[in-house]
């Protein structure tokens, strides 16, 4: 697995879990061109875009973490845990927030293996598709 730095056109190159689906329709190549300029990256193999993530600051001291992952084995999701954990523990900033679909259990657990947790259990409504999420945050 290579870690580039992300790009747009990563993100039409990857083919999202299907838990993810439901974003495709609200992630835009113009949304993908903003991710470019934030600390942000993407895990290839073979030259395929598997996995996508990064942070969006706010403010000084808070940003917003995302990930887009393909449907990959658990010998590859090894690889991604550990370059998204090596960038969280590496990034120094106090808080990042990150959401998670209330009905994805493994993003869920993935979200507490990276040091997360859980604030808020459920804000109904919260998603594009009109899901309910939950909130985590990892604080230093």
């Amino acid at each position: 697995m290579e870690v580039l730095d992300f790009k747009a056109e990563h993100l039409q190159r990857l083919k999202l879990q299907n838990a993810q689906l439901y974003l495709s329709g609200w992630v835009t190549l113009e949304q993908g061109r903003a991710l470019e300029n934030q600390p942000s990256y993407t895990a290839v193999v073979d030259g395929i875009p598997i996995a996508a993530a990064g942070v969006v600051p706010q403010w000084q001291g808070r940003a917003i973490a995302w990930a887009f992952l393909s449907e990959i084995g658990p010998r590859q999701f090894v690889g991604v845990h550990r370059a998204v954990k090596s960038f969280l523990d590496g990034c120094f900033i106090k808080r990042i927030e990150m959401t998670v679909n209330c009905d994805f259990p493994e993003a869920h657990r993935w979200a507490k293996m990276l040091g997360f947790s859980m604030e808020a259990e459920r804000m109904v409504g919260y998603a594009p598709d009109g899901g309910d999420c939950a909130l985590y945050a990892r604080v230093l």
